[in-house]
Parts: C-alpha cells; structure tokens; sequence
C-alpha cells in the first residue's frame, strides 16, 4: 500500500499550521494574556513555546517521519507493548473534541449568517443563550436538538468529508493552501479595521500592558504551557501522521519552528482585533474595560455580537470576523479526521474514501448530544476532561516512550540528517526531563484544583458520568484496538527511511 504524500513543502506547512491555529487562537489567547499580566505574560508564552512546544512538535514530525506512519502505527514501531497511546490520542480527539468542536464551527456559521441581519437585537447574551441555545437548567436536561445548530454541524461534517475524501493532495493540502492565506488575509482586514475605532488603543492598552507582578503565580505559567501544549494540535497525533506523508528529503526543524512561530504570531496578531473592539465596547458605553471582557465563548457569541450592533458597518465587521472563525475550525477539525482515518487504514487497510465517508456520519452522528439544549454543558465538561488529562497523559506517554523506551539518539540523528537546523544534546534533556516534568506539574496542578472544587460547580455526579467516563471509554477503545490484529503488513515491513547508524 503505498503512502501518500504532500505534493509540497508550502503544502505540509500550510497543513500543520492549519491544524494548529484554531478557534483558541482567536479567542483563547487574547483573554488568557489579559488575565495573566498582558505583555507579561509574553514571558512565560514564549518560555513555553522554547522549552516544551517546540521541542515536542519536533519529536512528533522526527516519530513520524522517521517511522513513517500515523500515531498507532510509529508507536507499535518503536514498541508494539505502547501502540493503544497512538490510538487513544486518535480516538479520543476523533470520538471526543471534534464531535463539540464542529459545533462550535456551526455555531460560527450560523453567526456568519446572523451577522448580515443583526438578528441578535439588543440583548446578545438573552440571545445566545436563551434564545439560539435555548440551555437548559443543567447537563442531566438534555432536552431537544436545536435545529439551527444542528443543521450548522451538518454543513462542517459535509465539508471535513467533502476535504478527506478527495485525499492528501487534493484534498487536505489543496483546503490549506486555500484556507490559511484566507485566514490571514481576514485577519489582517480584521487587525487594521478594529485599530481605527474610537477607544481601540484603551483596549490594546488593557491587552499588552505588562503586570510583572502576576508572574510570581503558578497559575500564569501553568496557563501558559497549557496553552501551547494544545494550541499546537501535540498529543492529537495529528503532526505525527502529516510528517508521515512527508518525503524522505524535508528539513523538519525548519517545519517545526515557523509552523510553531506562525501560529504564536497569529494568536498575538489578533488580539489586537480581540482588544481593539473591546476597547471600543468600553468607550462607546463607558464602561471600564473589565466589564467587557468576556471569556472565550462568551467572548465570540456575546460580547462581539454586542459591539457589532454599535459599530459602523457592523454587518461586514460581523460576517468576516465568524467566517474567520470558521475556517480557523475547519482548517483544525478536518485533521483531525485525517488522522484518525490514516491510522485505521494503516493498521486495517481498506478503500480511504469508504472509511471517510464512514467516519464522518459517525462523527455526525456523535456531535448530535452536543447540538441539544444541555449540550453547552456537555461540551464544557468533556473539553475540560479531554483537554486537561487525555492530551496531557498522551504528551507524558510520548516523551517516556520515545525518551526512555527507545534510542531517543535515533530520532535526533534523522532529524539532523534531513533538517538545515540541527538539534544538540539539549533536544535530549528536553524531551526525556523537562517536557514530561512540565506536564505532569499541569496534571497534578490540576487534580488538586480538581478535587478542591469540582470544575465549575458542576455536580460530582456529571463530572463523573460525562467527563471522567468519556476518558476512560476512550482509554478502553484504544486498548481494544491495539489488540485487534494487524491486517496489514505495514507493521512488519523493513522502515525505508532508517537512518544512518
């Protein structure tokens, strides 16, 4: 069977940093450098970005280039005994966060839409939340479907299907090619415009004045490495399985370092449209610039909506700002099923457009408890969960397994063959000590606030049943695929790009 490949090096590029900027980007960044100190908090970003985000992203592009497989399958490589840690991080991002993340995209489409009529009135908050997600009183109500989002979530699996479908080439890269310039040329439409509304620069102020004191907090730096860790797709054996399809000759260091780079760009970037509406919000109604900021969700769906309304040409303003989000999710969701569908083949073969077409009505189907009137509970309880223990446990497992399990050197050693920026012996300490200490501080950081107070009040009972249930289902299902036989020869074939020992 022979394995696709990009038909570029712009094309994987444009890919990697697809999956990697997504909808945080736009409104997770922003919000976190407001609350953790502004500027300052630049500090500890880029600490993480240099000492764990990038050193890992070159381990996943060195795993998958070098083993020439998808995350189940360069795991069961380098250890068969470690292949369910490549098929829970498909599994689980596959049959987990994509299922509420294209409902989030379809809530954005259906903004996109609303944005042309102002059709959330006066009161964006009664809007969104009574009236477009008509919530219920918790997450054991789940109620009905909400027609509106469901027929959003449609459209988005209809496009992750119509983009996989047509293949790598064709399909994945063609999108990216097409998607991210896009994206940055909204973006960019987005920065320039928001900079000329009156009160801008109060809200730019408020987003990078530095507050030194706030770094004396473990909480700012825990927020900091958490945010890189999931904003560059780690754990989601996503970059595993596009370094796959690279050819032998690619310099993946280079790769690494602009994919991390541009996508930390672009976080900053926009913040300045994040904060130069805020700011307008705030001078418009006279308010201080904390009685606007919202986070995340509430961010997007209320508090823009809300400075549309009041801003000249806010239609247009509207409809680019949600088309942006859009392709921002988009560009993420559809590597995801690229990567849960490349491990399935790897390991059970079959026709790829068959097991996409599958993949998606699955998908579709799984994302229907999300598009229900308790599914904004839902969706907050199994992002936490995922998030928080499921990708974090897969980077600490990725780091064992390719730091202590096997010849880390092997790695390093393909890497610096085919890459123009070579890695020294720091790369080693990086990957075998500091990553893994760091994400397991997150992962203890975590259990203690945990088991403190139960995340957002929620009852014990939800926490359980939902979140720390769906981890553990995708947990089972990944051991359970593991040991399903290989129906392929791919496991037992000689790796063609072995380096040189």
């Amino acid at each position: 069977m022979k394995r696709e490949q990009w038909k570029s090096q712009f094309g994987f590029l444009m890919a990697a940093v697809g999956s990697a900027i997504g909808l945080g980007n736009i409104w997770r960044f922003s919000y976190l450098a407001y609350k953790n100190g502004g500027g300052a908090f630049l500090i500890p970003y880029i600490t993480a970005l240099l000492t764990a985000g990038i050193a890992l992203l070159i381990l996943e592009f060195g795993v998958g280039h070098e083993r020439i497989g998808s995350a189940p399958l360069a795991y069961a490589r380098i250890n068969r005994r470690w292949e369910w840690l490549g098929w829970w991080s498909v599994i689980f991002v596959m049959f987990g966060i994509v299922l509420y993340y294209t409902v989030i995209i379809g809530w954005c489409l259906n903004f996109f839409f609303y944005s042309f009529d102002l059709v959330w009135g006066n009161d964006p908050n009664d809007f969104f939340f009574n009236k477009f997600l008509h919530i219920s009183s918790g997450p054991s109500e789940i109620g009905q479907t909400r027609t509106p989002i469901l027929i959003g979530v449609i459209v988005v699996w209809f496009f992750n299907w119509a983009i996989v479908y047509r293949g790598i080439q064709k399909g994945v890269e063609l999108a990216n090619k097409i998607f991210m310039p896009l994206l940055f040329i909204l973006t960019i439409v987005l920065v320039s415009w928001a900079v000329s509304f009156e009160g801008a620069l109060s809200g730019i102020k408020a987003y990078l004045t530095p507050d030194f004191s706030k770094l004396s907090s473990p909480e700012v730096w825990i927020d900091a490495y958490s945010q890189i860790f999931f904003t560059l797709s780690l754990g989601f054996g996503i970059m595993i399985t596009y370094a796959s399809y690279l050819p032998a000759k690619s310099d993946l260091t280079k790769n690494a370092i602009l994919t991390a780079f541009i996508n930390c760009g672009f976080s900053i970037f926009a913040g300045f449209a994040v904060f130069s509406v805020l700011g307008f919000m705030a001078t418009s109604q006279n308010l201080p610039i904390s009685d606007v900021v919202r986070e995340s969700i509430g961010l997007a769906f209320v508090a823009y909506p809300k400075a549309i309304s009041m801003m000249p040409a806010g239609q247009l303003f509207g409809a680019i700002f949600f088309l942006s989000l859009v392709i921002a999710g988009l560009s993420s969701s559809v590597s995801i099923v690229e990567a849960f569908s490349a491990a399935y083949m790897d390991k059970f073969g079959g026709e790829k457009k068959k097991i996409v077409t599958v993949l998606c009505v699955l998908g579709l189907l799984g994302s229907i408890i999300f598009t229900t009137e308790g599914g904004l509970f839902w969706l907050d309880i199994v992002d936490h969960f995922l998030n928080h223990y499921g990708l974090v446990v897969v980077g600490v497992g990725e780091c064992i397994l390719v730091g202590w399990m096997f010849k880390l050197e092997v790695i390093r050693r393909h890497i610096n063959k085919v890459s123009s920026i070579s890695l020294g012996v720091w790369w080693n300490v990086l990957i075998k000590f500091i990553v893994p200490m760091i994400l397991s501080l997150i992962i203890i950081w975590d259990l203690y606030h945990e088991l403190e107070q139960p995340y957002e009040n929620y009852s014990w009972t939800s926490l359980i049943l939902i979140g720390r249930d769906w981890v553990l289902f995708t947990l089972v299902a990944g051991i359970v695929f593991a040991m399903r036989p290989w129906k392929t020869d791919l496991l037992d074939q000689e790796i063609v790009r072995k380096p040189s020992e």
